[in-house]
């Protein structure tokens, strides 16, 4: 049960530097943190190299915040503690399970067209080594279920976003892994742009493994990733990468990898950014998840409605903060907002530009960007004429 939010977005906002200047849309990419993640991080630093080493212990100090955090991400998203390994990045989480399979030439790794890099190199890369890559072509940001079907068969692993970073469409997880199961595939979900803008609960999802990241929606520091296994499908992992946090016992020879997902967890990694990554979960739990998501949708409808139906390429009613648009240049037109002071990003595909809508934005940020646009194709059209 989620504690009922004490915080508004707009206090939540105030508490944000680099929201105080400028109009920010592009929390998909990077979420700017509040003063107090970021004071979180340093005050750990400070702790564990002023304190610990007399007063403590520098393992134990880090051991505990590792310990805490995996609780915190586990009760988030509706996983056991042991069903969690800190990780970097997303893209860190998607390697270590892609890692941990012994492949073998002809086995079959099923991704969409919609996959972030982080979802298509780990795999890219097995193709030395013999493993076949078949892609589902989508439309729209949707993917058709009966293809996937097609598509998986005889597949041993799927890879696919819960909601897409090309358009903001949400992909049904729960039947797409079902899909993948029926046909004896893991399924392996990228969910980097879920946590801190939707609710989300690996349990109800059913995947196999969910790989996300905090410096997105949660407003955490980049280096604060999360992935989750679940507890039976870790015990066939063997991670290539180990160290003494991977396993029961350092000093065993053979050595017995840890139980469920901290075998994906190596050696002596920076606690900060998984401390702040705790304290940015605290944050959007005393805003309300609900709320979040209630105000994004609002915000993202405000400026869908304002885009030209042929000019938009993500839902008319948003599912997401994600909104795509089409425009001719998409580099000169983020170069060209960003010199008024309006920062979104060029997708290499679809040739579009995409604004990135939190719930600490306001109703005129979003006019803000729309009033760009509108400059943007009325300055087309007068060099087109």
């Amino acid at each position: 049960m989620q504690p009922s939010p004490t915080m508004t977005p707009t206090e939540f906002r105030a508490d944000i530097p680099a929201l105080q200047d400028g109009t920010y849309l592009n929390f998909g990419a990077h979420g700017p943190s509040p003063k107090y993640v970021v004071d979180a991080a340093d005050e750990f630093v400070r702790e564990h190299e002023y304190e610990s080493p007399v007063g403590d212990h520098p393992y134990e100090t880090a051991f505990r915040a590792f310990d805490r955090t995996r609780e915190r991400v586990a009760s988030f998203v509706g996983a056991n503690p042991d069903e969690i390994a800190l990780t970097e990045s997303t893209t860190a989480g998607i390697n270590a399970v892609a890692n941990a399979i012994d492949w073998q030439p002809g086995d079959v790794v099923v991704r969409t067209d919609l996959e972030h890099p982080a979802g298509i190199l780990p795999w890219q890369r097995l193709k030395r080594e013999g493993v076949e890559v078949r892609v589902v072509k989508t439309e729209d940001g949707r993917v058709d279920l009966e293809r996937f079907a097609e598509v998986v068969t005889d597949a041993r692993v799927a890879c696919f976003s819960a909601v897409t970073w090309t358009h903001g469409t949400q992909l049904p997880v729960g039947k797409l892994v079902d899909i993948a199961h029926d046909a004896g595939a893991l399924a392996l979900v990228d969910a980097v742009q879920v946590p801190g803008q939707l609710p989300m609960n690996v349990a109800e999802w059913g995947a196999d493994a969910v790989a996300a990241a905090g410096h997105k929606w949660l407003l955490g520091l980049w280096g604060g990733g999360f992935l989750y296994v679940d507890r039976d499908v870790a015990e066939g992992f063997e991670p290539r990468t180990v160290g003494y946090r991977s396993v029961e016992t350092p000093s065993d020879d053979p050595y017995e990898y840890a139980a469920g997902a901290r075998r994906f967890e190596v050696g002596s990694a920076n606690p900060a950014p998984h401390v702040a990554l705790r304290e940015a979960i605290n944050v959007i739990d005393e805003v309300g998840i609900d709320r979040i998501e209630d105000r994004v949708r609002r915000l993202a409808g405000r400026l869908v409605d304002g885009v030209p139906a042929d000019r938009l390429l993500s839902p008319s009613v948003p599912e997401s903060g994600l909104v795509t648009i089409d425009v001719d240049d998409p580099a000169t037109t983020v170069e060209r907002l960003a010199a008024d002071g309006i920062v979104v990003r060029a997708l290499p595909s679809p040739t579009a530009v995409r604004a990135s809508v939190h719930a600490v934005n306001t109703a005129n940020d979003i006019d803000r960007l729309l009033d760009g646009l509108e400059q943007e194709w009325e300055l087309r059209k007068h060099n087109a004429g």
